[in-house]
């Protein structure tokens, strides 16, 4: 089995295990992501994180923290096995050229930074246009409640002002609200879910949100993220053959923080295309006021800058923060140690294989 292969099965293999552990963060964030409040309201309608987890809980159950789990699952084991398959197809052609250049007397044999940066954007690049449709379903899964909330609230808005030039529709107000709020959000799945986004935008609705996606996802985030990333484990290996034992392994707490460190640079510097990407993937009835919706990448950006502000593109960072440092930290130990136990499973097999044919 090639490197690149069993390093795509690793990656879906740890993505999918740091995905279930922190998917109710991830879900928080989204709703922080996608709420829109206008620069006149004094607060946003979610307050902190954890109020914001037990306030979920309260309304729709344990459950509603895990809207969307199994498309995004799914999304996980496609996404990481496409891009750490292209990931490691590519890191073998780059670290095969500095080779090279090395024997033409240019470098040390090993990929530079602008290696890592070109690298980690090609395979982004391949796995965003191939696993974007999934996120789409994701994101509206898990901001659905937030959204039907939103259109009964519009309701209610509308009953109201409907209410104060009718004098008979007023009379009947109590009845009305009493049946919007004995309403309850529509069962939501994945087919609805992929209903609603066909019936809104036609097939190109599955690649909402690509722009933004295609810069984070595919070039500034993995790009600032694995560049700092090899950057730190190449400085590891080297201090580690610089002494005595020559130990070259690095630890499971060791890939754990160097993941953690690289995660957090690279989330704290694409955060605000992040959130864009969110606005543009969530459902567009989200806020009554045709000012915040959005029809693309440039209108979106334009919008909440001038409706709410340059403080909306850091909305939930601090959750993102946690659940994505947390969750790539997972990602990098469960994925070496995985390709490590497939390395030792290869050896004994060959070993075995080996002392028979003797």
């Amino acid at each position: 089995m090639s490197s690149a292969v069993v390093n795509g099965m690793a990656g879906a293999g740890g993505g999918i295990i740091a995905q279930i552990i922190t998917y109710p963060l991830q879900t928080v964030n989204t709703r922080q992501q996608t709420e829109r409040v206008a620069k006149k309201d004094a607060a946003p309608a979610y307050g902190s994180t954890l109020a914001q987890i037990v306030q979920v809980i309260r309304s729709e159950g344990l459950g509603g923290l895990y809207s969307g789990l199994k498309p995004s699952l799914l999304g996980t084991a496609a996404s990481q096995g496409v891009y750490y398959s292209f990931y490691q197809y590519f890191k073998n052609k780059a670290e095969a050229i500095a080779v090279d250049n090395k024997r033409k007397g240019r470098g040390d044999g090993s990929p530079g930074m602008l290696s890592w940066l070109i690298v980690a954007a090609l395979a982004g690049s391949f796995n965003v246009l191939l696993t974007n449709p999934i996120w789409v379903l994701v994101t509206r899964m898990q901001t659905h409640t937030q959204a039907e909330r939103k259109i009964m609230e519009a309701k209610r808005e509308a009953l109201l002002k409907e209410a104060s030039e009718n004098v008979l529709i007023h009379s009947s107000l109590p009845d009305q609200f009493a049946a919007l709020d004995s309403m309850k959000p529509r069962p939501y799945g994945t087919i609805q879910a992929a209903c609603e986004v066909y019936d809104e935008s036609g097939i190109t609705g599955f690649w909402k949100g690509i722009i933004p996606t295609l810069i984070m996802a595919s070039v500034c985030n993995p790009s600032i993220q694995f560049m700092i990333y090899e950057s730190l484990l190449k400085h590891l290996r080297s201090k580690r053959s610089s002494t005595k034992q020559g130990l070259k392994n690095i630890t499971a707490l060791e890939i754990f923080l160097v993941g953690a460190l690289a995660k957090l640079g690279a989330t704290v510097s694409t955060y605000p295309l992040l959130v864009v990407k969110s606005r543009l993937q969530a459902k567009q009835e989200i806020g009554g006021n045709v000012s915040l919706r959005y029809s693309g990448t440039l209108d979106a950006i334009v919008k909440m800058i001038r409706y709410e502000g340059l403080r909306s593109f850091y909305k939930g960072m601090s959750t993102k923060i946690v659940q994505s440092v947390f969750a790539a930290s997972l990602l990098f130990m469960v994925k070496e140690e995985l390709v490590k136990a497939y390395a030792v499973v290869t050896d004994r097999r060959s070993k075995i294989l080996l002392r028979a044919a003797k």
